[in-house]
């Protein structure tokens, strides 16, 4: 049986911090011992802790850590089908399989990312309008259930099961194993598109004019900038490089990308840091220094560029920070005015609030995930980071009624700060479905997280 530490956890957003009973097992065995073990209420498995705010938490109760469960167990070179723990990280696939010609079909902003956790908040790129989000290539699941028994699920053998796990964040067993398919790409680099916006109107026009071709593409906006810069924007659209784009002494191994050195930051920044002074400074040094054109770059440096400043979370101080995430969806028939119209208005909302928002990130969603209770619907996404600060949930609430009236819904991967009410209001039947399907699944309730009981996931 694992140890039980009893410790105060948070997530990558640092908020909130909470008091857990923390197990890491190291073999299947005590993985299911820490399952079943009685002195725990209900249990919930976390991978590399990578959510921003409580998704990842189950306060006073039992936490699962998995990272060390994490063997790549079998790969077909022919096909790309892998099978590997879950707690197996996107990073240690891409390092493993990258030189080999092999690359995850859909990545978030992070390599920190278990597989686990990639399957249970179903996780999304820079290609979704392209290739939609990582449920889409997983083929088979192996859960655990409340008395530590594995079995496998997939879209043929209960496919409500399978499409309830994929995005229902951790809620309906602990994942054990993940199958799934890696995509081959001819090198290790990618051929990168610049282009700056002045403004909303002009990004909007160059996504669907030009970026929406792209496999990748993705905006950073100034969400400091009002009047006639409100959305100045930079656009960033990608494709896997061909070896015969790379510079010659990468030719004859694409594959293989320099490894980039780590920095760190080493100390939490006093709060006052990041203030709109700042990170005016900032944004305007950005927008000048994104040349417009195109280059070849590591890819690395296009998916992951945080990931190369260790602990940069600490930027926000000792309180921490919330990532806000929402989709604005298209009408039924492809029409985006009605979701451009709740943009604007969110970023004129924050415009006027000074809150200095530096990572700022729009994506547009491609079609709506299989989960049910997956993120993506066809629209415009927004990618907030708020310092956790007085009348910061004031604020949020205020941008959660403009997504209720624009139909859309909060990312739940990133969030700290939605009520049980609204939630409700943005899920609407889907939600009964999944809760009948996750009570089939745990009918005594032995799943849970501090999120699922906030937001009534579970009983």
């Amino acid at each position: 049986m694992p140890r039980v530490h009893d410790t105060q956890l948070a997530c990558w957003g640092r908020h909130p911090v909470e008091a857990v009973r923390a197990l890491r097992p190291e073999k299947w065995g005590d993985l299911a011992r820490a399952v079943t073990d009685p002195d725990l209420p209900t249990v919930l498995a976390r991978g590399l802790g990578r959510s921003y705010g409580d998704a990842a938490l189950n306060r006073d109760a039992g936490l699962v850590l998995t990272e060390r469960l994490g063997r790549v167990l079998s790969f077909d070179p022919d096909t790309g089908r892998l099978r590997a723990e879950a707690g197996c990280s996107l990073g240690e696939l891409i390092d493993r399989f990258l030189p080999r010609g092999f690359f995850p079909p859909v990545v978030p902003g992070t390599r920190f990312v278990t597989l686990g956790g990639a399957v249970a908040g179903d996780v999304h790129g820079k290609n979704h309008h392209a290739a939609g989000s990582f449920a889409s290539y997983v083929h088979r699941i192996e859960l655990l259930d409340a008395q530590g028994q594995p079995r496998w699920v997939s879209r043929e053998d209960d496919p409500d099961a399978f499409h309830a796990t994929t995005g229902g964040m951790g809620l309906t067993g602990v994942i054990r194993q993940v199958e799934l398919d890696l995509a081959p790409v001819p090198s290790a680099w990618i051929d990168q598109h610049t282009e700056r916006a002045r403004n909303l109107d002009h990004a909007l026009e160059l996504f669907e004019s030009t970026f929406d071709a792209f496999t990748y593409s993705v905006a950073w906006i100034d969400c400091l900038s009002g009047g006639d810069k409100l959305g100045r924007s930079v656009l960033l659209g990608g494709e896997h490089a061909q070896p015969d784009q790379l510079a010659a002494k990468h030719r004859a191994r694409p594959h293989e990308a320099p490894r980039e050195r780590s920095r760190s930051v080493p100390i939490d920044f006093p709060s006052f840091a990041l203030n709109s002074m700042s990170v005016r400074a900032f944004n305007a040094a950005y927008y000048a220094r994104a040349k417009p054109g195109r280059t070849v770059i590591d890819q690395r440096r296009f998916f992951h560029p945080l990931d190369g400043v260790l602990h940069w979370n600490r930027i926000y101080g000792k309180p921490g920070f919330q990532q806000y995430q929402t989709v604005l969806p298209f009408d039924a028939d492809g029409n985006r005015k009605g979701a451009t119209a709740a943009l604007r208005e969110i970023l004129t909302r924050l415009a006027k609030s000074q809150r200095a928002s530096f990572l700022a990130v729009l994506k547009r969603f491609g079609d709506e995930g299989e989960g049910l209770l997956s993120f993506p619907k066809p629209g415009w996404t927004l990618t907030l980071d708020l310092p956790q600060r007085d009348g910061l949930d004031k604020l949020l609430r205020e941008l959660d009624a403009i997504t209720i009236d624009a139909g859309g819904r909060r990312y739940l991967a990133k969030d700290a700060s939605l009520t049980r009410e609204d939630f409700e209001r943005m899920e609407g039947e889907r939600l009964e479905t999944f809760k009948a399907v996750r009570t089939r699944l745990d009918p005594g309730g032995r799943f849970s997280s501090s999120l699922a009981r906030r937001l009534g996931l579970v009983p």
